[in-house]
């Protein structure tokens, strides 16, 4: 049993819920202008760890006959059968309920939303079959992340500062990007949609640049709109640093440092960016 739960999380890249969860909580934090009732707290996680456990199991097994094809995927839990069809799917079927019932407990508005906010994360998966602006609707998907944080505590979307959902879109489809560049051979040959794969990895970076760029732009005018402080803008210039240096560290003809830029810095920049927010609001308390 032990063993079956090590390769669900390991199929799912459990730990990677930090990319998403930090700007849940920013948006949470912000519209509390503090930190949240511990209740909403504790249902704006679950509600977060059952969405993108819900939508990576999607993934996989959407991806599932295109993993087994692909020499850096053959090796993911569905394709070697540690893991089987059915398995995944309950393990689906169990995290969307837990997500669901998560967001009842939240408000009627979080309800309202959470059908459209949990497909969109599963209809990304099926976006690389017809378009190569994936990356841009896996962006999006994310989006929801900081405005689902603030409708569980405020209950409307009145104030919510847009920028921040505009930075978490062009952040995600920027590393996504990147990242995308490691299967740009597979995808053209077979018949899948990204960036590299239509543009090639050189051209691919560079909208990988153009997007981050405008990350930080939107990331620094949250901090306008939402009146944080010197706490928030120290994040900020970390955060700038963390997306200079993947750029640093990865380029067209050296993707061998790849897992450093898209786990370990994109990793670091939510969790800085959630500190950061978390310290602006507390020393103005």
């Amino acid at each position: 049993m032990l063993r079956k739960v090590k390769d669900l999380l390991e199929m799912i890249q459990f730990g990677h819920t930090i990319f998403a969860l930090p700007f849940a909580l920013i948006g949470a934090f912000l519209a509390r202008r503090g930190i949240p009732e511990v209740a909403t707290f504790g249902w704006i996680i679950l509600a977060m760890v059952g969405a993108r456990t819900a939508a990576m199991g999607f993934n996989r097994i959407a991806d599932r006959k295109f993993d087994a094809a692909n020499p850096r995927t053959a090796d993911r839990a569905i394709p070697t059968g540690a893991v089987g069809l059915g398995e995944a799917w309950a393990m689906v079927v169990f995290f969307t309920l837990l997500y669901f019932v998560a967001c009842s407990q939240l408000n009627s508005l979080t309800l309202k939303l959470s059908p459209f906010a949990l497909g969109l994360t599963f209809i990304y998966s099926l976006t690389k079959r017809f378009t190569w602006l994936c990356h841009v609707v896996l962006g999006i998907a994310l989006a929801f992340s900081p405005l689902g944080g603030w409708v569980a505590v405020k209950g409307t979307f009145a104030g919510f500062p847009l920028s921040l959902s505009l930075g978490v879109l062009f952040w995600v489809a920027g590393f996504d990007t990147v990242y995308a560049c490691l299967d740009a051979d597979f995808d053209r040959q077979a018949g899948l949609y990204s960036l590299p794969a239509r543009f090639g990895r050189k051209k691919a970076f560079r909208f990988a640049v153009f997007f981050h760029g405008l990350a930080f732009i939107l990331f620094a005018l949250t901090g306008i709109v939402a009146e944080l402080n010197i706490y928030y803008y120290l994040g900020i210039a970390l955060t700038a640093g963390a997306l200079f240096y993947q750029h640093l560290v990865v380029n067209p003809q050296d993707l061998s440092r790849i897992q450093l830029s898209f786990f370990t810095m994109n990793g670091l920049i939510s969790f800085t960016m959630f500190v950061a927010t978390w310290l602006s609001l507390v020393m103005d308390s």
